[in-house]
This record gives C-alpha cells, sequence and structure tokens, in this order.
C-alpha cells in the first residue's frame, strides 16, 4: 500500500525562534501589530510504501527521529492519508 506522509517539524517552545522573531518584526513593520508569536518551522511530505498503515507511521516516525527532525531542539507530528 502507498501512503502520503505529512510531517511539520517546530521549534520547541523554550527555543527561541530568531526566524519567527525576525518575521514577526518585518510584519509589525508592514503593519499587522495583531500579529503576534509568530514560530517557523518546516512541512515535509513523502510517499511511504508499507504493509499497514501501522508499519508506514512507525517508518516515518523513525526517519523524523534520525534525520528529518533534531529531537534535541524540535517537535515534530505525523499524519497519513492514501496516497
Amino acid at each position: 500500500m502507498t501512503f502520503k506522509a505529512l510531517i511539520t517539524v517546530t521549534l520547541r517552545p523554550s527555543i527561541l525562534d530568531t526566524q519567527g522573531k525576525a518575521a514577526e518584526h518585518a510584519l509589525e513593520q508592514l503593519g499587522y501589530q495583531q500579529l503576534s508569536n509568530v514560530r517557523i518551522g518546516k512541512h515535509i511530505e513523502l510517499l511511504v510504501e508499507a504493509n499497514s498503515a501501522l508499519d508506514a507511521e512507525l517508518m516515518v516516525r523513525n526517519a523524523a527521529e534520525k534525520l528529518l527532525s533534531n529531537p534535541v531542539m524540535e517537535n515534530y507530528t505525523v499524519a497519513l492519508q492514501p496516497a
């Protein structure tokens, strides 16, 4: 079976997001004072060949922990859907 995996990687709340702060400051300069707490992350999509959704999710989580995210500084979420 083929699944599409959607992975979202974000910095942990305790980690200063310098890109987010820079974007927040730029938004303020553009007149968007009502927008705040900007956090910047990564969105990753990939296809997974696996026997089941559980196998696919385990494979993607393993890849996210080993390569696609930095577990010390980042959190990630995984969503699967049929491809």
